[in-house]
């Protein structure tokens, strides 16, 4: 710790490394902090001398296993994966929690409404040219069930809206420990039966070694035929061509997919040609500056007090 008296030094490493430093600089009335260094370049910090980094995960691996000084890197991103391999764990690494929330309550809920109410047929009845009427089916969100994997903060901000359009809501988790707001929560190991009575199933879940592949054929076998994956968690947490397989073999509806495990998608990937499968480019929730830049002020205010700091990741554990 410093001085009270003496602003702390923080370096900024990100793509938005200019639009932090202006958010951050406007919650410095008081001079509690100097910005030392602001840049998208590894190369452009002091590896020797820094403390405090507020930067992106896959710019700040590559210089933090030589960061001999750090005590605290706040994450820009909710996932943390390149730091997570790295050699050096000799500080405090804290994530991202609260500000996607919303963002992806509307991702998520966007697409449930946009299959349930079936708007790619309405759309193309529309835009026939005989111009008839024609009523395309479809279904509502009242009564369905939907199944979350991963039940974190953003999976809770999903209660009040499946409430309020009256679905079940069911969760699956390493632990199984029940949480309220879901009727009912699953372990790992009792997937078919999650699985079985969802009409939508939405994975949140974060890279961890238990997550990798757990999108399979033993969840699309088990899964109703109707139903439509949302995977806005992390990409390598689907094994692809199970995917397309079950897609191809009519076990589901469809897929929309945010993330993937190579990024950006190749131009030739098949999940770009498959016409039941929608690709969202990891737009779900997208950091904004100002968002991060307010956590991470609360954040370094809770540091200069000596307090324990929000949302610390477990290295281990990956969240």
């Amino acid at each position: 710790m410093t001085c009270p008296n003496t602003p702390i030094e923080i370096v900024i490493l990100s793509e938005e490394h200019t639009a932090y430093r202006q958010a951050l600089q406007a919650l410095n009335e008081n001079k509690h902090f100097v910005i030392r260094t602001a840049t998208n370049n590894p190369e452009e910090v002091d590896v020797r001398n820094t403390t405090i980094i507020l930067g992106d995960p896959h710019l700040a691996a590559k210089i933090i296993d030589d960061c001999s000084a750090l005590q605290w890197l706040q994450s820009g991103w909710a996932g943390v994966t390149p730091l997570l391999r790295a050699k050096n764990r000799n500080y405090i690494l804290t994530g991202v929690k609260g500000v996607f929330d919303m963002q992806m309550r509307e991702y998520i809920f966007g697409y449930l409404l946009y299959f349930s109410r079936n708007i790619a047929d309405f759309t193309k009845a529309a835009h026939r040219s005989e111009h008839k009427w024609h009523k395309p089916g479809h279904t509502y969100l009242k009564g369905k069930t939907l199944g979350v994997l991963g039940a974190g903060s953003i999976a809770s901000s999903l209660i009040p809206v499946a409430q309020a359009f009256e679905m079940n809501l069911v969760g699956l988790r390493k632990s199984g420990h029940p949480q309220p707001g879901f009727s009912a929560m699953y372990s790992n190991e009792q997937m078919p039966k999650f699985a079985n009575q969802c009409d939508y199933v939405v994975s949140l879940l974060p890279d961890t070694p238990d997550t990798i592949g757990i999108l399979n054929k033993g969840l699309f076998d088990a899964l109703p035929d109707h139903a439509v994956l949302i995977n806005a968690g992390r990409g390598n947490a689907v094994v692809e061509q199970d995917l397309l397989d079950a897609l191809d073999n009519h076990q589901l509806q469809a897929a929309v997919l945010d993330v993937f495990e190579q990024e950006p998608l190749p131009d030739t990937h098949p999940f770009w040609h498959h016409p039941n499968i929608h690709v969202t480019q990891h737009t779900a929730a997208t950091s904004i500056a100002s968002d991060i830049a307010h956590l991470f002020y609360q954040n370094l205010q809770r540091y200069t007090q000596g307090e324990d700091l929000k949302y610390v990741i477990d290295f281990e554990q990956g969240y």
